[in-house]
């Protein structure tokens, strides 16, 4: 059962990106920095620092453009550098995020309505759902300025060039929307908005780097089966419900569009675009329209990636901008991805805590799952499980990596009994050293799935997986008597509880 608060936003509602910096600033979450900073390199590097001190939202109000001059388009970044701030673009404080993971399993798997009364006490994800049906038309301050023909160059952006080896400029916050051939343009629920990034090649091309896998490489190629290029929307600057929707690993049946309404708590507002047949936010920064070739690829990078190393540079497919649509005054937002932490790894340390409820729902002896951010978020797993039979910390491994397709990627599984707290590295680090023997209790696999973008994987697409079982030994798993772990009386833990806060009040906190 979904509790009311699952879809009623407890954040004041963000309708664009101003609200959402009008909030941080009230929060004293935003700082504005008057010195001009170069996009090239250094502001990355700034940026790099302030998160890692889970610092404000960033406004360079000065760009330094590749030519040292000053351009008059501020830049946003760190917006989503701490969790917190991820919570409220949910719309949600970071103590309910377990609500809104609720409600993601249940739209994976909604349960059966047990009577009247039980159907009655589920219309907040009734609710929740009609306010996904979009408002089109209106008034779009996202088309307030519009630019077509000879008038498109996308040298007015001030894109940054984040690490000393990219080959070059680097969109890295677009939404870019897509729809599959032959669908209506209005067809809301068959658009895919997913965040990929986007290699600036000269004043009205693009290149975009979706994964095979991706919904925008899918419909990319049902267009060109038919030998048609295909239009394309790409929003800067959306607001932060369809920021993070767009990112959000959603059902394939839940358009990122739609759920975005849930998250804002307020219909979609949509607006034909000028140049192409597509819908675009309304309320968007910029916007850029145009068309993605079914033939034409360039090569995309090297851009410094969330390995930590530089991707090789691979042919990916062209798009011919057509017009630029923005507000007046626009900002620019944008980020940058590397090693851990950065923003994509604080965005899913929030979205690792949503999909418990929906791994739980598939594995229920599963009591916590972290997986570490300096490990890029998903090469390893640390499970904890309520383990009652021989093997179930294996079943656990093989039920992980064939449940999700991010856990496709996960080359290391440590499962752990429930007394062990999986965000702690010291407890692992205990269970490993005393529960585990790498003869009878390592599993290895073989050419599985990996991120190509893996370098130690022995081949593109394939490499081996481990998993540890770093639990009690029971039943058939031991052949001898295990030890008994050594607790404090709880009586003699309050006792010193007392002691130490009346006579070390330092200590106590």
């Amino acid at each position: 059962m979904i509790a009311a608060q699952t879809t009623t936003p407890t954040q004041p509602r963000f309708p664009d990106l101003r609200a959402f910096l009008t909030w941080a600033e009230t929060c004293g979450d935003l700082r504005a920095i008057a010195e001009p900073v170069d996009i090239r390199h250094r502001m990355t590097a700034v940026h790099e620092r302030v998160l890692q001190a889970a610092g404000p939202v960033l406004r360079f109000d000065h760009p330094l453009g590749a030519d040292g001059k000053r351009t008059s388009m501020p830049v946003l970044c760190n917006l989503f550098g701490t969790t917190r701030r991820v919570a409220a673009g949910l719309g949600r404080h970071p103590d309910q995020l377990d609500e809104l993971g609720a409600f993601l399993a249940a739209l994976r798997s909604p349960p059966p309505p047990e009577g009247l009364r039980d159907a009655l006490s589920r219309w907040p994800m009734l609710r929740a759902a009609l306010m996904t049906r979009p408002r089109i038309g209106g008034a779009a301050p996202a088309q307030q300025e519009v630019l077509e023909g000879d008038a498109v160059d996308l040298g007015m952006l001030p894109v940054q060039t984040h690490w000393p080896g990219d080959a070059g400029p680097l969109i890295t916050w677009p939404v870019v929307l897509t729809r599959p051939h032959g669908s209506a343009p209005e067809a809301l629920a068959l658009y895919n908005a997913g965040i990929y990034r986007a290699q600036v090649l000269d004043r009205t091309r693009l290149i975009l780097r979706w994964l095979a896998h991706r919904g925008g490489a899918a419909h990319h190629r049902g267009w060109q089966r038919h030998g048609e290029a295909m239009p394309v929307a790409i929003a800067l600057g959306a607001d932060p419900a369809t920021l993070l929707s767009a990112a959000l690993p959603l059902p394939e049946t839940v358009s990122e569009l739609s759920f975005s309404g849930v998250l804002r708590g307020s219909r979609p507002h949509l607006v034909p675009a000028r140049s192409v047949p597509m819908l675009v936010p309304a309320n968007a920064e910029i916007v850029l329209e145009g068309w993605v070739s079914a033939r034409e690829t360039a090569p995309e990078g090297p851009f410094g990636d969330h390995t930590g190393y530089y991707n090789a540079a691979e042919p990916f497919p062209v798009m011919q901008v057509t017009a630029i649509t923005h507000r007046r005054e626009p900002l620019y937002l944008s980020t940058y991805t590397g090693r851990p932490p950065d923003e994509p790894a604080i965005i899913g340390e929030v979205f690792n805590r949503l999909a418990l409820p929906v791994i739980r729902a598939q594995i229920p002896e599963i009591r916590d799952l972290w997986l570490p951010p300096a490990a890029c978020s998903y090469r390893m797993a640390v499970v904890s499980i309520d383990k009652r039979y021989p093997g179930q910390a294996r079943r656990v491994m093989m039920a992980l990596w064939g449940m999700l397709p991010q856990f496709s990627y996960t080359k290391l599984i440590v499962v752990v009994d429930d007394d062990i707290d999986p965000h702690s590295w010291d407890d692992i680090a205990w269970a490993l050293a005393t529960r585990m023997d790498p003869g009878r209790d390592v599993m290895l696999l073989e050419r599985t799935p990996m991120d190509y973008l893996d370098f130690a994987s022995p081949e593109p697409g394939l490499a081996g997986k481990m998993g540890i079982d770093a639990t009690t030994k029971i039943g058939a798993e031991t052949s001898r008597d295990w030890g008994a772990v050594m607790r404090t009386d709880p009586k003699d833990a309050a006792f010193a509880a007392d002691l130490v806060a009346r006579h070390l009040p330092g200590l106590s906190r």
